[in-house]
């Protein structure tokens, strides 16, 4: 099994009587389902349903641990201290103090690590105190491994504060709870859903040719169809409009990011309908 320290991963914790019902107004997650031993995927988004903050959840001592990108922890502390008001909850990044640590691949799942409530083949999560956990990986083999499995990640794959969660696949990968009650974003979250008005998906692609640069134009013929995310390996998560692809490649264009020939790679996790499946 590979194991490897997150060290883009910072750690945002909040304890407190109303800790799980201050969180429940806000997160697209449902946290009566977070527990010891079971994680939650969610975000924070803004009045208009764009994706502020994206993080695991994990519940340890009755206090929530909010798994985010280590350049956002400060922010996402004063998003959630301006909600705070009068509640009885306390908000401390705590990023310096603890390691985020990924495991995946055949092997034992070591003590106190926890399921990614993504998808079951990313392996798991832990939060252990900085330096007492040793790894025999990296965090770059560590997104290679979730490029692999076609899972955007934030600020990576797709702009916060510009996505909304259906177009970062959240309603796929266990991000939104739909029979929660009300929390900030929730309105234009649901229309999207039941609605069926999400075009822009985030998808696994396969490269042939040189790596791109993230944020390179997808193009079908002339027309701009999505752009590229990271990659590693000759494969790639990719943000595109799944309408423009199906069109085009009924036309029998190819899909090219620069002169890399991109193809569509199907993940058991998310059927679109694109052809070019492998």
């Amino acid at each position: 099994m590979s194991t490897a320290i997150l060290s883009d991963r910072g750690l945002v914790k909040v304890s407190g009587e109303t800790a799980r019902d201050f969180l429940q107004g806000l997160f697209t997650c449902d946290m009566k389902s977070v527990g010891a031993d079971d994680p939650a995927f969610g975000g924070l988004l803004t009045p208009q349903g764009k994706i502020l903050f994206d993080f695991l959840v994990f519940e340890l001592d009755n206090r929530f641990f909010l798994d985010c990108r280590r350049d956002q922890a400060d922010e996402l502390t004063k998003r959630l201290t301006f909600y705070k008001l009068r509640a009885a909850v306390e908000i401390e990044n705590v990023s310096e103090n603890h390691d985020v640590i990924a495991g995946w691949g055949d092997g034992e799942v070591t003590d106190g690590a926890q399921p990614d409530p993504r998808f079951g083949k990313l392996g798991w999560r832990m939060i252990a105190p900085a330096g007492e956990y040793s790894t025999n990986s990296d965090v770059e083999n560590w997104h290679a491994h979730r490029i692999a499995l076609g899972i955007p990640e934030g600020g990576l794959d797709y702009d916060f504060g510009d996505a909304f969660p259906h177009e970062a696949d959240m309603d796929l990968l266990n991000g939104i709870s739909f029979s929660k009650g009300c929390y900030v974003g929730q309105e234009v979250v649901s229309r999207m859903e039941h609605r069926g008005t999400a075009r822009t998906r985030t998808i696994a692609v396969s490269l042939v040719g040189d790596v791109p640069a993230p944020g390179t134009e997808i193009r079908a013929g002339e027309k701009i169809v999505g752009t590229l995310g990271s990659a590693a390996n000759g494969r790639a998560v990719a943000l595109v409009r799944t309408d423009r692809v199906k069109s085009a490649l009924g036309e029998g264009l190819s899909l090219t990011a620069g002169e890399t020939l991109i193809t569509h790679v199907a993940i058991d996790w998310a059927d679109f309908g694109l052809s070019g499946d492998a």
